[in-house]
């Protein structure tokens, strides 16, 4: 998550400082990702020193000093806004890692180890559905919905790789029960996607 530039998109709506910014960060979010004020205060020095933000006294790191965003900053902000992220390559997610490796283990019952995973992810997507449930109706409610939706779908897809995962893993013990023999495939590669996908603000 970019704090940098969830800092430029409150200051956007006004002058503010450092302590102001960390608790309406943590009240837009949902106050699901907790901000440190000594991160707030680095991420405010990096800002003015790259001419995205201005302070009232740049001597001053004071809890009282007022923050501005520059024509530059809201430039930054606006682009980042727009560019999609890099999604050209899988990221090296730890769970698909360790289904590969234990294919590999021996005595490892593999199907167990995926079921195990599933169970307790099924469990998490309950868990956040009753914390939404139980949150009302307020802004930061809205907010935290919006997080435990996106949590909601993503444990959702991860639950629906491994169930492909079990089935193509049945599949292929199946192939080489009957024949006796694993099937052979030339080995495939990645495409590599050099060009980043934007879009224009």
């Amino acid at each position: 998550m970019s704090v940098r530039h969830a800092l430029l998109a409150l200051l956007a709506e006004g002058p503010k400082y450092g302590l102001q910014l960390r608790q309406e960060f943590e009240e837009r979010t949902g106050e699901v990702w907790p901000l440190n004020v000594g991160q707030v205060y680095t991420t405010l020095q990096r800002l003015e020193r790259d001419g995205l933000v201005e302070s009232d006294d740049p001597t001053d790191d004071g809890p009282q000093n007022h923050f501005r965003l520059t024509a530059a900053g809201e430039t930054e902000l606006g682009t980042w806004l727009r560019t999609p992220p890099d999604l050209s390559s899988p990221p090296r997610d730890e769970l698909v890692i360790k289904v590969l490796v234990a294919l590999r283990v021996p005595g490892l019952d593999i199907h167990e180890v995926i079921q195990a995973h599933r169970r307790y992810l099924i469990e998490l997507m309950q868990q956040w559905t009753r914390l939404k449930e139980d949150a009302g109706d307020s802004d930061g409610a809205v907010a935290f919905a919006l997080v435990v939706d996106a949590e909601l779908f993503r444990l959702d897809s991860v639950i629906r790789w491994l169930d492909a995962a079990d089935g193509r893993l049945k599949r292929h013990q199946a192939d080489t029960a009957s024949t006796g023999m694993a099937p052979t495939a030339p080995p495939l590669k990645l495409p590599k996607l050099r060009r980043r996908v934007g879009v224009r603000p």
